[in-house]
């Protein structure tokens, strides 16, 4: 799995953290980003869940090939 995050569209809103914290964050400014060694999703059931919560479609998550 791979999670993209369009920090140009972010605005913020935290969303995401809040709908799958395992795997998103904050940072400084309050814009989303993914948490560290959670670039794949973690196994998380939650991730497509918190790209679709997004107001601004900011998230995108694809499957990995390979």
């Amino acid at each position: 799995m791979h999670i993209g995050i369009d920090k140009d569209t972010c605005i913020g809103a935290g969303q995401c953290a809040l709908t799958a914290p395992d795997v998103f964050t904050q940072d400084d400014d309050g814009y989303s980003t993914v948490l560290p060694g959670r670039e794949d999703g973690g196994g998380s059931a939650l991730v497509r869940e918190a790209a679709r919560a997004c107001p601004v479609g900011a998230i995108t998550v694809s499957q990995t090939v390979g």
